[in-house]
């Protein structure tokens, strides 16, 4: 049975401002953001289980509905059933405990499938998204005569294996400045939807494929309909030369289709 630390009394105006870093297997959650109706998100675990340590008293199992003590800000948002290495959080916490306590009281509560690596006290003006200036992404693919059994939670399999030297010409026309909202899964997003990608790398191992995309920020389904475009690319059904046009379209029609979540995992946040 798990036994709650122990922790000195807490003292007034023990506020501070925690940088968290954790990875999580998104396969189970509704995605990063908190909702009131279900406990099946990250930021709702991850509140629910600070907010219990504020009050001095170890979370439920079923923590992460209602609203919470403590707010917790990511750096993203990922979808339901996106995965993450490297996620990069921020919090205001109440608490006498060391940064390092705070991750192992954090660890000891939190579910199996999400990890806060670090623990670090920020300055009082870091924020965990508007602080960030890159994200990587990876997105993973997997073809083959068999089934990846281990892996298939984490990979988009693939009936064969696309040219990878078609999809790299299409993908350096991917890259740069540009506006991306044919790429946005928001057909409502009134935001600006311009952002820099400023490297696609595809990589090919034995069977496995991987798209690692590199930016300053990025819309909604964005890696995925990208990658979805580029394994088009791959198949022949697009050619390289047609990503200018899409850019020109404004409209999400004229991109590729939304690859699956589950080959989707954040690998690192910028600061």
């Amino acid at each position: 049975m798990r036994q709650p630390l122990s922790y000195p009394e807490k003292e007034p105006h023990m506020k501070r401002n925690l940088k968290l870093t954790l990875s999580y297997d998104g396969s189970r959650y509704l995605g990063w953001e908190h909702q009131k109706s279900t406990d099946r998100t990250i930021q709702g675990k991850l509140e629910a289980v600070l907010s219990q340590l504020v009050l001095g008293a170890p979370a439920p199992a079923e923590a992460g509905t209602g609203e919470p003590l403590v707010k917790v800000t990511g750096a993203g948002r990922t979808d339901a059933g996106v995965h993450a290495r490297a996620m990069t959080a921020s919090a205001v916490v109440d608490t006498p405990l060391s940064d390092t306590e705070v991750r192992d009281y954090m660890n000891r509560y939190l579910p199996d499938d999400i990890c806060v690596s670090e623990v670090r006290t920020a300055a009082e003006r870091f924020h965990a998204r508007y602080s960030a200036h890159g994200k990587t992404y990876c997105y993973t693919c997997w073809y083959g005569e068999t089934k990846p059994v281990f892996d298939r939670k984490y990979v988009m399999v693939l009936e064969q294996a696309p040219d990878a030297e078609r999809m790299r010409a299409a993908a350096a026309l991917l890259t740069g400045t540009h506006d991306y909202k044919s790429f946005c899964g928001n057909p409502k997003m009134k935001k600006s939807t311009v952002r820099c990608v400023d490297s696609i790398v595809i990589r090919t191992e034995g069977p496995y494929i991987r798209f690692y995309y590199h930016g300053n920020g990025f819309l909604q389904h964005m890696v995925r309909i990208m990658t979805g475009t580029l394994l088009e690319v791959g198949y022949g059904k697009r050619a390289p030369e047609d990503m200018p046009g899409i850019f020109d379209a404004m409209d999400r029609r004229a991109a590729g289709y939304t690859a699956p979540a589950q080959g989707l995992c954040l690998i690192k946040v910028d600061y």
